[in-house]
């Protein structure tokens, strides 16, 4: 159920951002105390508050009118942050030459979590240039790289 609204949600932002200087980066449906429906949107230079609230107003008429979700939810509209989770091929192009850091689902070599510069993926590695090719099925998370 929710990835099927996520997937909707992602239409119709598709269409409220075409056209605009946004990028829709993610949406998720999610269950914790209460359902929310985080919406994660980024624009050259970042965005700031004003955007969200502008793109939340919009989605949120939009959702009133449409009976996607039954159950009462939380609408979030923000910016996926500095450490973003890439998760996108457009992502992966977009941040290529920039490091990243990687968690993997089991250990290779006796390491699960991993520093590198993206180089890309495609459909069956992720590609870093200091070390040999990941499996794509082994990565978890992929997330930019803070460096403090």
């Amino acid at each position: 159920m929710a990835n099927k609204i996520e997937m909707r949600v992602e239409e119709l932002m598709s269409e409220i951002l075409q056209g605009t200087k946004y990028e829709l980066v993610d949406v998720e449906y999610v269950m914790e105390k209460d359902w929310y429906l985080r919406i994660f949107v980024d624009k050259a230079g970042g965005i700031d508050l004003d955007d969200c609230q502008f793109l939340s107003e919009k989605i949120g008429a939009i959702l009133d009118k449409e009976p996607l979700m039954k159950d009462a939810y939380i609408l979030e509209v923000s910016s996926p942050g500095i450490d973003r989770v890439l998760k996108k091929d457009r992502d992966f192009v977009r941040e290529a030459g920039k490091v990243v850091d990687v968690t993997l689902y089991a250990p290779i070599n006796g390491k699960k979590n991993f520093t590198g510069t993206l180089e890309g993926r495609d459909k069956e590695f992720l590609k870093l240039k200091e070390l040999e090719p990941i499996p794509r099925e082994k990565v978890a998370q992929v997330r930019l790289h803070i460096d403090f």
